[in-house]
């Protein structure tokens, strides 16, 4: 099938928003022999992965990555341990500007968004090297979209696609019986529990998601967003604030004050402080109660009209040392058998960018999972990112209004 009949396939389904940049494919299918190059290039080799560090599962299910690539590949790995992406953003470009080339301090890292818009604008990556990748051929890219668009970003080859996400609320069924499937039922749960729901403050991750999900939501035409933000977006953004000043005097602390971090607000929501968190990870409640950190009567869910979702990738420096060791890592991360523990709530929960329905009968039954407590009954359409330039724009307008 062509790209682009996959993407008038998409567009009928309603799959994607018809304003979003149109993709091509820049897929060269790996070449055996250059592949087998890489390999033997890649032995030996320390790749040094810059990735967010502020989960116990993230970091624990690298080092299992760690153990394999050095036992299949002889790959050394080290595990940057980033708090914020920007810091690998940052360094690359200083590296840049002050004429490293190459060897570079950072071999691959965890990226999407606005870090990924500014690395692909700023000729901070290597590439394009993602569809020639092996197992490239089982990234399911006509049903998961964003594995090419990247916050209305086409992506060309320059990250790998590595896990799925979406935008999900969750609480304790007990206290809330009929979860709000929609922002006007989220207004309407604060006004009858005033104090019980709040957002991370931003720039935090999921407080600027949040405002986004708020953003598109109320929107009279979604469309503006999925273009480069004007330089005065004037009107665009009053449908957004007028929400917010609806909503904040209902919110914990009278929307004064606002958590650090969704991991707050999930330790907020054990304590009954909270009645509603959220996430960007639709097993993370899952992942929560089989830890034993909350209980079973806790429930996952998403606005029934469709709720912001993305990919994150893996990409490459453009003045990395070794380039070979990390295109193996990369390869191995897309597997059936690391997808697979990914996705398993055991270990981290993380949604597959795999099509698991056209793999082998024998890997395919390696996502055989029971379904578990606290995962999503029913998922919703998924909502694509507005474009990366917004961040920065909602983030500024909403320090300048409600930052204290």
């Amino acid at each position: 099938m062509t790209p682009s009949l996959i993407r008038r396939r998409l567009l009928a389904a309603g799959a994607l928003a018809p304003w979003l940049p149109a993709w091509t494919s820049a897929n060269a299918a790996a070449d055996p022999a250059a592949w087998a190059a890489t390999l033997r290039a890649a032995r030996g080799q320390t790749v040094y992965f810059n990735a967010w560090a502020g989960s116990e599962r993230v970091n624990a299910y690298l080092q299992w990555v760690a153990g394999e690539v050095a036992t299949r590949h002889g790959i050394k790995l080290e595990h940057v341990k980033l708090g914020d992406t920007a810091e690998l953003v940052k360094r690359v470009r200083a590296e840049k500007q002050a004429g490293r080339n190459q060897d570079g301090s950072a071999d691959m890292g965890w990226i999407n968004g606005e870090n990924f818009l500014a690395m692909k604008r700023e000729g901070l990556l290597f590439g394009p090297f993602a569809e020639s990748l092996p197992n490239f051929a089982l990234v399911d890219v006509a049903g998961k979209p964003t594995t090419r668009i990247d916050f209305s970003e086409p992506v060309e080859g320059f990250e790998a696609a590595w896990g799925m996400a979406q935008f999900t609320f969750y609480g304790d069924g007990k206290r809330v019986p009929r979860p709000p499937k929609s922002l006007a039922e989220l207004l309407d749960f604060a006004k009858q529990n005033p104090g019980r729901f709040t957002y991370p403050k931003p720039p935090n991750f999921h407080g600027t998601t949040f405002l986004k999900q708020v953003l598109i939501e109320t929107a009279p035409d979604r469309k503006p967003f999925y273009a480069p933000a004007p330089a005065d977006p004037g009107s665009l953004l009053a449908p957004l604030w007028r929400t917010l000043d609806a909503l904040h005097p209902l919110l914990w602390r009278q929307g004064k004050q606002f958590p650090a971090s969704n991991t707050v607000m999930r330790q907020m929501l054990a304590d009954g402080e909270l009645f509603i968190t959220l996430t960007f990870n639709p097993n993370e409640a899952a992942n929560e109660i089989a830890a034993k950190r909350l209980p079973e009567s806790v429930v996952s869910w998403q606005h029934a009209g469709g709720t912001i979702g993305n990919t994150h990738f893996l990409a490459i420096p453009f003045n990395a040392r070794a380039k070979e060791g990390a295109q193996v890592v990369i390869d191995f991360l897309q597997s059936p058998l690391a997808q697979s523990r990914k996705a398993d709530i055991r270990h981290w929960g993380d949604p597959t960018v795999l099509a698991v329905d056209r793999l082998p009968a024998a890997d395919k039954a390696l996502f055989t999972q029971a379904t578990a407590p606290g995962t999503v009954a029913q998922a919703a359409p998924v909502l694509p990112e507005p474009h990366a330039s917004w961040v920065e724009v909602i983030e500024r307008e909403w320090a300048r209004r409600h930052g204290q």
